[in-house]
């Protein structure tokens, strides 16, 4: 990656600094003030669909790799309010579990293609988030993905648009992945809940669990090499922990084999911006487990 560019996506992500590992130390600069973060170059490769979903559920990824980046870093990070339909990060559900009890039936979803399973989403019914919603909102993002991106639940905007992760945060996600060279179309990205909770509320527990054979197949679907969960509900669900996400982040995690890094939601660093440091150190971990 350029150097400009790939500066402009560490300025957007708040990182002030970036030293490649292989710098002599003669090159640094000594009592600079800053704080430079080591990063090392990844190369990822896509493996080419073999099946398409609908258009509303997912979008074809073009065949170049290497994201068009601007020349200079993006203006939306200024220090502007966040909106207040923007969906924040939530509490954790009370009595987490791995039963499925009161749950989607599982009855036939593991044997669903990603066409079958999008209109098993979009016609779900099975809680009374259904009654509220404009739009489910299933996923988007290439389907033989090697880094899945699971967040939270739906807000606002996503119920209008029935695509995840869109408005402040979800520009700042697409920054975040552009840091470590990757398009948003070249990543698969989700929620834990297909539908809005109303007034933007925390997910319930019963309503995680609905929507937890639909997550299981994507996830099996995708068959990525590194899942990112971002928000504490996101990794609560996951890995059937009750752990702040400061203390999940720390460690090593796998779900069904699948190595699973944990880190902060976009939505909430544009609170928290002095967090971001965290989040490029979490980003940098999911590189490297890339191959």
């Amino acid at each position: 990656m350029k150097p400009l560019l790939r500066k402009a996506y560490l300025e957007a992500m708040g990182i002030q600094s970036w030293m490649p590992r292989s710098a002599a130390p003669s090159e640094l600069k000594a009592d600079s003030g800053e704080t430079a973060v080591e990063v090392e170059p990844v190369a990822v490769s896509v493996i080419p669909a073999t099946e398409q979903i609908p258009q509303q559920a997912i979008r074809p990824s073009p065949q170049a790799h290497s994201m068009p980046m601007a020349d200079s870093p993006p203006d939306w990070l200024d220090d502007i309010p966040l909106p207040d339909d923007e969906y924040a990060p939530s509490a954790i559900p009370d009595e987490l579990t791995n039963e499925n009890n009161g749950s989607v039936s599982n009855d036939g979803i593991g044997q669903l293609s990603w066409t079958q399973l999008a209109s098993r989403v979009a016609q779900c019914t099975a809680c009374e988030l259904h009654k509220t919603r404009t739009q489910t909102v299933f996923g988007v993002g290439l389907q033989t993905a090697k880094l899945m991106v699971i967040g939270e639940a739906p807000g606002a905007d996503e119920d209008r648009k029935g695509e995840p992760f869109v408005g402040r945060a979800g520009k700042l996600l697409t920054a975040m992945l552009g840091a470590i060279g990757l398009e948003r179309d070249h990543v698969y990205i989700t929620n834990i809940l297909k539908c809005r909770p109303p007034g933007n509320r925390d997910p319930r527990a019963e309503e995680c669990l609905h929507c937890a054979a639909y997550l299981q197949r994507q996830i099996a679907l995708v068959n990525p090499q590194v899942i990112m969960a971002f928000g504490a509900v996101a990794a609560h669900n996951l890995l059937q922990s009750d752990e702040p996400v400061g203390r999940l982040r720390a460690k090593s995690h796998q779900l069904k084999g699948i190595p699973v890094v944990v880190s902060y939601h976009p939505a909430y660093l544009l609170r928290s911006p002095e967090q971001k440091a965290k989040a490029w150190q979490d980003l940098q971990r999911a590189a490297r487990l890339i191959s």
